[in-house]
């Protein structure tokens, strides 16, 4: 795949780059030849529109922004900290900065936007209408992008996970390695998202030109029981895994009970995403030391 001209031109700055997408984003751009500022809250926090005020970062190169507050069960008792990294007015002026300079944005946002009322994947334009704290702090997000008038793009994305970093496929390795049974929910659906390959869309999405709201997620579609039983079968792991509802594990947060993304304009842009089990089987083979 070739690199866009902008980013070989303007070099790209990733927030967040230290995250489990971020890294993903910094390697595969460093590999591409791309000029990557790798930015975490050290260096620019996103909660501050002081410290985005006084940034002498590159506002006209591309900026990945993969920062945001994803402690959903945490943004339930803290939503004004969470709207602050989401949505807050540190955005805002990021976005006006980037606008002035003529630079690019490129959003990552949630599945969690949506309800999970539906039965069928939700549509890019499908109304926002999220049920919890983190969710109404992502949308928030959204909507201070879309009104800024930057040039942006939006990637919704869902159940990321990668080979590093905290994630359900390194902690269901370890529990289907340590123990004999579990219980993993599976009322809940939706798309896992592989980091390396939500990463190489991202930048194709800048390389195609691409402008206004996408969904990326890994192809396909399944429970979290799902998901976790085809990690152990995998993995070779003998520990049994029995269904449960959602309400059995009550959590601080709400979970949209079906979240699958709708990939349809992406597709369109940049053919057809991988299944989630080619994704998980490749992750899987090069997960770093579990615990």
């Amino acid at each position: 795949m070739t690199v866009n001209s902008l980013l070989i031109e303007r070099g790209a700055v990733v927030l967040g780059a230290h995250g489990m997408l971020g890294r993903a984003l910094c390697k595969l751009l460093d590999e591409r030849g791309v000029n990557v500022i790798e930015a975490d809250r050290g260096e620019l926090d996103l909660a501050s529109d002081e410290a985005v005020t006084g940034s002498k970062l590159p506002m006209d190169a591309v900026w990945f922004n993969c920062a945001a507050w994803t402690d959903v069960d945490g943004a339930e008792k803290h939503e004004a900290d969470a709207l602050a990294v989401n949505g807050g007015e540190g955005l805002q002026t990021l976005c006006a900065r980037i606008k002035d300079a003529d630079g690019k944005l490129v959003h990552v946002s949630t599945d969690y936007v949506f309800d999970g009322k539906a039965d069928m994947p939700y549509r890019v334009d499908e109304p926002r209408n999220p049920i919890g704290a983190y969710g109404r702090t992502k949308a928030a997000g959204e909507k201070v992008i879309e009104g800024s008038g930057c040039e942006h793009i939006i990637a919704r994305t869902s159940w990321l996970y990668a080979p590093w970093a905290n994630n359900f496929v390194r902690t269901m390795a370890r529990l289907t390695r340590d123990k004999d049974q579990l219980k993993v929910v599976s009322d809940q659906r939706g798309r896992p998202t592989s980091a390396e390959h939500l990463a190489r869309t991202l930048v194709a999405l800048v390389d195609a030109d691409g402008l206004g709201v996408f969904h990326v997620t890994d192809g396909g579609e399944c429970s979290w029981y799902e998901f976790a039983c085809a990690i152990r079968d995998d993995l070779g792991n003998a520990c049994q895994i029995e269904p449960c509802t959602t309400a059995e594990f009550p959590r601080p947060a709400p979970r949209p009970a079906y979240s699958v993304l709708d990939l349809a304009r992406t597709e369109a842009l940049l053919g057809k995403m991988p299944g989630w089990r080619v994704n998980l089987a490749d992750v899987l083979k090069r997960l770093e030391p579990l615990d």
